[in-house]
C-alpha cells in the first residue's frame, strides 16, 4: 500500500485508493490483520474523501448564494428536455 497520506492526494486518487481497498478486502486473501489495518485505511480516506466533499459543497452553496443569501438555482442546459409521464409527481431531489 501507498504511503501516499489523503492530503497529499486529490479526490479522485482518494476514491480510487478506496475502491482497491475495498477490491483486497472483498477478495477475502488478507490475513485478519491485514484486513484491520486495509479497514483502519478505508476509515480514515473515507473520512478524509467526506470532509472535501462537504468542504465542496460549502463552496458552491456560497458561490451560489444571492445577495440575501438565497441560493440561485440555474438547472443545466439539458435540464430543460421533455419530461416523462413517469416523472410526474416525482420530487426534485434539492442537488
Amino acid at each position: 500500500m501507498s504511503d501516499t497520506t489523503p492530503s497529499q492526494q486529490d479526490f479522485a486518487a482518494t476514491v480510487e485508493q478506496l475502491e482497491t481497498i475495498v477490491e483486497r478486502l472483498e477478495s477475502g486473501e488478507l490475513s485478519l490483520e491485514d484486513a484491520l489495518g486495509a479497514f483502519e485505511q478505508g476509515v480514515r480516506l473515507t473520512r478524509d474523501a467526506q470532509q472535501r466533499l462537504d468542504t465542496a459543497e460549502l463552496k458552491v452553496r456560497a458561490l451560489s448564494e444571492d445577495s440575501e443569501g438565497r441560493l440561485n438555482v440555474t438547472p443545466f442546459a439539458d435540464a430543460e428536455a421533455p419530461k416523462d409521464d413517469a416523472d410526474e409527481g416525482k420530487e426534485t431531489p434539492p442537488w
